[in-house]
C-alpha cells in the first residue's frame, strides 16, 4: 500500500511532507509525494520548481522510507488530480496540509484540501504548519 501527500511548496506542503514521512514510516508502507498544481504556472503558489522537489527526492533519500516524487501539472483541478491519484495507486491514505481560512473564504474560494478530505477513497489525514511557519 502506498500513503500519499498531496505537495506543495508552503508552510502547509512542508508539514505535510513531514507527517506523509512519518505516516508512511509507522505504517511500513511507501510514500507517494504528488506536487498537482492547477495551473501551469510556473508563479502559482502551489507549483513546485524543480529546484524544490529535488530538495524534496534529497530529503526523502535520507529516510529508510521508499518514496517517489511526481508532479502532475496542468492537468485539471488540484483535488481532481489528487483523488484521481488516490485511485490509481489504491492509496491507503493521504496527507494533506491546511492553512486557517475563514468561512467567508472557504465559501468564496473553496479548497483542494476540504475537496480532498470530502472525495478520498482513503483515510484523509491533514495537518497545520507550526505557527512560527
Amino acid at each position: 500500500m502506498t500513503v500519499v501527500v498531496a505537495y506543495a511548496p508552503t508552510p502547509e506542503g512542508e508539514a505535510a511532507l513531514r507527517a506523509g514521512i512519518e505516516e508512511a514510516q509507522r505504517r511500513g508502507e511507501d510514500l507517494f509525494v504528488l506536487n498537482a498544481p492547477a495551473g501551469t504556472a510556473l508563479a502559482e503558489r502551489t507549483h513546485a520548481s524543480p529546484q524544490q522537489l529535488e530538495r524534496v527526492r534529497q530529503q526523502l533519500a535520507g529516510t529508510a522510507v521508499p518514496a517517489r516524487v511526481e508532479q502532475r501539472s496542468g492537468q485539471g483541478d488540484t483535488a481532481e488530480v489528487v483523488v484521481e491519484a488516490l485511485h490509481e495507486l489504491g492509496a491507503s491514505a493521504v496527507v494533506v496540509g491546511h492553512r486557517r481560512r475563514t468561512p467567508v473564504g472557504k465559501l468564496l474560494m473553496g479548497s483542494a484540501a476540504q475537496r480532498i478530505i470530502l472525495d478520498a477513497p482513503c483515510p484523509v489525514i491533514t495537518v497545520k504548519p507550526a505557527p512560527h511557519e
